[in-house]
């Protein structure tokens, strides 16, 4: 495979399917999305003829039996996972899916041991760890944890404003008027409509910071409050150290202003993160340093790659294809970040 293009199959070629994930295969040389599969079948055509893809199916199950693959991109909504995903495993390939991994512990678990079983490789789409902002922020971070340079982590706290988080992402999208047939979905078992419908937007909109807050703090947390507003979700690390999410606090019509501030004893890192669909564009990092004793305080500003987390995101699964590395972040901690978004609803809800 290392001389071969990779041989991708699609799976759901939707809004996301196509704008955070299709095209930038497409602009990759050393793949070939080679087929799709697609349950309506006119906008399966019309995104297939526009990314030259030979070959179309009505479902997954069709182009399984059909096609020889090494990966497979399935940008499903995450409310279908514990349905899907199992099925999509019997190809033997890696896969790739969006964030979560699944819309409740139970069937995320069942994902989990189906992998374990079968050995597939699974990668969720948190594209915010594939930012160049992001890993140079928390490269960072843990070498100051490790030098000490500047004291002991002190606090994590992530802003997530809402905002234009497309940033002109959809300009290109593929539309049909053709409806979704109705698909079998998950849920949370004994879980009322109303407790649902606030943990599935938490788990839809805020799962990505949950997940941030575990990366940059480097270790497992616990949720240890969450304001009765829906506003505020604190944590505790095992460490620890304290955490702090802040869920719309306040809106932007415009511009996208999420931002995680990761700080110690004698200074801090802050990264402010590039809106999700907006091409050619990284975060960007401030490190302010004052480690005292007569030193001059010094704040870096790295200049970082315009390559912007979806077109990152891409060459990493192709490269867990290859087998040159290791998901950025597989379904063991992916099921870690819905066990917080259950304990934060139970603190939220009392249900």
């Amino acid at each position: 495979m290392a001389k071969d293009k990779v041989r991708l199959g699609f799976v759901g070629v939707g809004g996301m399917g196509q704008c955070a994930h299709l095209k930038n295969y497409a602009a990759i040389d050393s793949c070939e999305v080679v087929a799709l599969a697609e349950v309506r079948p006119d906008l399966g055509n019309r995104v297939a003829a526009k990314y030259g893809i030979p070959h179309v199916y009505s479902s997954h199950a069709e182009m399984l039996d059909a096609e020889r693959l090494d990966g497979l991109v399935a940008s499903q909504p995450f409310s279908r996972h514990g349905q899907i995903v199992p099925e999509l495993m019997k190809a033997g390939v890696p896969i790739f899916i969006e964030k979560p991994l699944a819309c409740s512990i139970e069937s995320a678990e069942k994902i989990l041991a189906a992998k374990r079983k079968t050995g597939v490789q699974i990668m969720v789409g948190y594209n915010k760890r594939s930012d160049p902002a992001t890993i140079y922020a928390k490269a960072e971070i843990d070498r100051l944890k490790a030098s000490g340079d500047l004291g002991c982590l002190t606090c994590v706290r992530i802003v997530m404003p809402p905002g234009d988080w497309i940033q002109g992402g959809f300009d290109d999208l593929v539309r049909t008027d053709e409806p979704v047939p109705p698909l079998a979905e998950d849920r949370p078992a004994g879980m009322s409509d109303d407790v649902f419908s606030r943990y599935k937007a938490f788990v839809n909109y805020y799962i990505h910071q949950v997940n941030l807050m575990r990366h940059l703090l480097g270790e497992p947390y616990t949720v240890s409050y969450a304001h009765p507003s829906g506003r505020l979700l604190a944590v505790t690390a095992q460490s620890g150290a304290p955490g702090v999410i802040e869920m719309a606090t306040y809106n932007t019509t415009v511009g996208w202003q999420e931002s995680a501030f990761t700080t110690f004893e004698k200074g801090f890192v802050r990264l402010d993160m590039a809106p999700p669909l907006a091409s050619n564009r990284a975060g960007r990092v401030e490190v302010f340093r004052d480690p005292g004793q007569g030193k001059t305080p010094e704040t870096l500003l790295p200049d970082l790659p315009r390559r912007h987390s979806m077109r990152n995101q891409a060459a990493v699964f192709l490269n867990v294809i290859r087998g040159e590395t290791a998901p950025p972040c597989g379904p063991e901690e992916a099921l870690e970040d819905l066990k917080v978004a259950r304990r934060y609803i139970e603190l939220l809800t009392g249900c």
